[in-house]
């Protein structure tokens, strides 16, 4: 029987928790398999007790840097005492001396963007641009470090093995219709009702926290220009996050966000749900018209495969990732012109027919990704490592 360690200490948000909230019920489905998981305390307690899975909540220092030091410190001494065969380290890092051999799972395009750089220089961001090449320098020592590291879409595996010479494979993450579709519980009343008031509009969604490199000054500036593209009709863009830097996560400052709405006087527009829970965002997606992304920096994108299963046609910025999962499903826009952004939605907006081909589209493409197919894969090479 194979025995995994899976470090998942760096799953507190976004992808990290769908990655693991997901993974979890496959790993313990799976025959001849156990599999130890580190991983928070608040992360725990929403993974219950499946069978074949060990869980070691461990409290650890804040910020990537104590966490890091942490890991190399004791990780090792957990990993023996486990009696685990392989280490499969998620969040980017990866054990310098690891006592088994060990997959690196990294998704951060952060890294490797130099629009990212730019951005943080154009903000003033100093420190934050320093902190990220620290970790970004740790990140690609990590490529050496591990025996293997898996990235989540061909194009980004790519731009690792460019950025590092290191062994890169591509598995892409994965989408559960059953588990997504399932929940029947409405939506909040105070969401419902925001939804409702742009019942005639062009309703668009952007499913995402607030930070730069999903470029949301971008689509704010578009907003106008699908307005007049569409002769006035009424658009609402629902954001599934709070432009306020008391609810934005980290270092992402807010203020530059909420002053561009007011200067083009689209706050009727731009509708801040806030967090949606997970297992309610398919009642969100259904009650919008068409999914946008203007992302500069991306690996994956979970909220395209969920809105491509929803019935969404799609315009996102043209990045090789966004062109690799979406494919016909999306029309794409060069990622800092919002008036080619604006095109693209009215484009879809008032030719009833493309719509619907493209959410045709999407609801096929979905099928290809599934979160058993990608723990089967991971498996797979684990076996070879180990055997």
């Amino acid at each position: 029987m194979m025995h995994l360690f899976l470090n998942c200490l760096a799953a507190s948000a976004g992808s990290g928790l769908t990655y693991v909230r997901n993974v979890v019920p496959h790993l313990s489905a799976h025959p001849g398999l156990r599999a130890t998981l580190t991983l928070t305390p608040q992360l725990r307690d929403g993974l219950g007790n499946p069978p074949n899975i060990s869980f070691v909540a461990r409290e650890i220092p804040a910020g990537a840097a104590g966490r890091f030091c942490w890991e190399q410190s004791l990780l090792p001494r957990m990993i023996r005492e486990s009696g685990a065969d392989i280490l499969i380290s998620a969040g980017n890092f990866a054990l310098r001396r690891s006592p088994v051999p060990q997959i690196l799972l990294s998704g951060n395009s952060l890294y490797t963007s130099p629009d990212f750089g730019r951005d943080l220089r154009s903000r003033k961001a100093y420190r934050f641009l320093l902190d990220t090449r620290v970790r970004a320098f740790f990140a690609r020592r990590s490529v050496c470090w591990a025996d293997c590291t898996v990235a989540p879409s061909k194009a980004f595996a790519d731009t690792l093995r460019l950025w590092t010479r290191g062994k890169v494979v591509s598995i892409y993450h994965g989408f559960d219709p059953d588990i997504f579709f399932r929940d029947h519980t409405q939506l909040p009343a105070e969401i419902q009702d925001k939804i409702d008031s742009g019942k005639d509009a062009l309703r668009l969604i952007f499913v995402s926290h607030y930070n730069y490199y999903r470029n949301f000054e971008t689509l704010l500036r578009a907003i106008p220009h699908i307005r007049e593209l569409l002769g006035g009709r009424d658009v609402r863009l629902l954001l599934t996050c709070k432009l306020s830097s008391e609810e934005s996560s980290g270092a992402y400052r807010t203020e530059a966000a909420a002053e561009l709405i007011q200067r083009l006087g689209i706050a009727d527009q731009v509708v801040e749900l806030g967090a949606v829970p997970y297992h309610l965002l398919h009642h969100l997606y259904r009650a919008c018209h068409v999914y946008v992304t203007p992302a500069y920096a991306e690996t994956f994108a979970h909220p395209l495969v969920e809105a491509m299963a929803s019935g969404l046609p799609i315009v996102a910025s043209d990045l090789q990732v966004h062109r690799e999962v979406c494919g016909s499903a999306a029309l794409y826009f060069p990622c800092f012109s919002p008036t080619a952004l604006a095109s693209q939605v009215a484009a879809i907006a008032n030719t009833r027919e493309l719509g619907r081909e493209m959410a045709n589209s999407g609801q096929e493409r979905s099928l290809d990704f599934s979160w058993a197919r990608h723990v089967q894969e991971l498996l797979a090479i684990s076996r070879e490592m180990t055997n």
